[in-house]
């Protein structure tokens, strides 16, 4: 009722504003429709304001459904990163156990894979010539000393010449030192393990010939042994000498934590890194030279850092970095825009350098597709 009320009120206003005025020019005509014009519009966006508001009672908006997310609050904490370079086991203490002196071997005793240990007899050489050669020097000796007695009684009579006794006392001491040299050279018919360790390789065997320092078994001692690694030059201020490291064994499944023993003074041209070894107690042997090692050190660190997962943070066009907090107003719960900046990152999170101090509450599930003041619903 109240509408056509309106109606008739809007038309009486129009009919009587087209009763033509004759008393008016027509320039002050159009100005007077003009007039009247507004004042009807006014009227009419009152009402229309009203019938809104009544609308509005009768019938209110329904709420715009919120986005469902999870949050999780943002503490400060200790950063550390690990970088990863791949080495080796090796072993300094290789070394060959052979002969002094050539012949062929009458006896090699130990087997590859056995241990021997350090002095242990391990190969004879047959110096049979030897033998034979210190019989003819010991008949000569004997020879030579009755020769030199002889001479001494007639020098002691004052007969003959002194250069026949030097001669004769030269001949004697000449044999003997011949004999000395020869007893020395018998006791090279043994040849001993060097040191300790696992035998290696044996290169040579009962029956053959060996030659003066020719390699007859090599042994290895496996009790203490070395990693080492080529680290690329970029870490060489992360890395220092009696740094404690983690060496990983993927082969045995097991790791240790060492300190760096030494690190090599040059870089190498070829491929820019820098060696660095690591020594390791072997006591149960289980380490073997070549074994495949992993050593995993710190190359970067940050106290109190404020960290956020790697795949929340969005870019936008700009190229701005930014993550989504909880925010509260008079509505509720709502997303809210933060541009951060950021630094190092690690294992699928970045630490964030300006834009969160931590305590925030950042937006997790949810987060991909949102828009900021975005009403949201925190799933507990």
């Amino acid at each position: 009722m109240k509408t056509k009320l309106i109606y008739l009120s809007v038309f009486a206003v129009i009919a009587f504003g087209c009763q033509p005025q004759s008393n008016l020019s027509p320039l002050e005509q159009k100005r007077a429709d003009v007039k009247e014009k507004k004042a009807e519009l006014a009227t009419l966006k009152s009402e229309i304001k009203t019938l809104e508001e009544e609308i509005l009672k009768l019938d209110p908006p329904k709420e715009k459904p919120r986005r469902l997310v999870t949050t999780k609050i943002l503490e400060a904490r200790d950063f550390e990163r690990y970088a990863e370079v791949q080495g080796s086991v090796v072993s300094d203490e290789v070394v060959f156990a052979s002969s002094e002196t050539g012949g062929r071997l009458t006896k090699v005793t130990p087997k590859e894979g056995q241990y021997v240990k350090r002095g242990q007899l391990v190969a004879s050489v047959d110096l049979e010539s030897l033998t034979k050669q210190r019989s003819e020097v010991e008949i000569s000796l004997g020879l030579a000393e009755d020769l030199f007695a002889r001479q001494k009684r007639l020098w002691d009579q004052k007969i003959g010449t002194e250069i026949q006794f030097v001669q004769a006392k030269n001949s004697v001491d000449r044999l003997k030192q011949s004999l000395e040299t020869i007893d020395f050279q018998l006791t090279k018919s043994s040849v001993f393990a060097p040191i300790s360790g696992v035998v290696e390789k044996v290169f040579l065997k009962t029956g053959e010939l060996a030659g003066p320092g020719t390699p007859i078994i090599q042994v290895l001692n496996t009790s203490k042994v070395k990693v080492k690694v080529d680290v690329p030059e970029r870490y060489l201020k992360s890395v220092r000498a009696g740094q404690l490291v983690k060496v990983e064994f993927p082969a045995l499944e097991e790791s240790r934590n060492a300190r760096i023993t030494r690190i090599s003074p040059t870089i190498n041209p070829g491929n820019r890194t820098f060696e660095v070894v690591i020594n390791l107690n072997n006591a149960n042997r289980v380490l073997k030279p070549n074994l495949l090692a992993s050593v995993f050190f710190k190359d970067y660190s940050e106290k109190a850092a404020v960290l956020v997962p790697l795949d929340l943070v969005q870019q936008e066009i700009s190229g701005d970095s930014y993550v989504y907090i909880k925010g509260t107003n008079e509505t509720g719960e709502f997303a809210q825009k933060v541009i951060i900046e950021t630094g190092e990152a690690d294992k699928g999170e970045i630490i964030v350098t300006d834009g969160l101090k931590g305590g925030e509450e950042l937006i997790m599930d949810g987060a991909i597709g949102l828009g900021d003041q975005e009403l949201i619903k925190v799933e507990k």
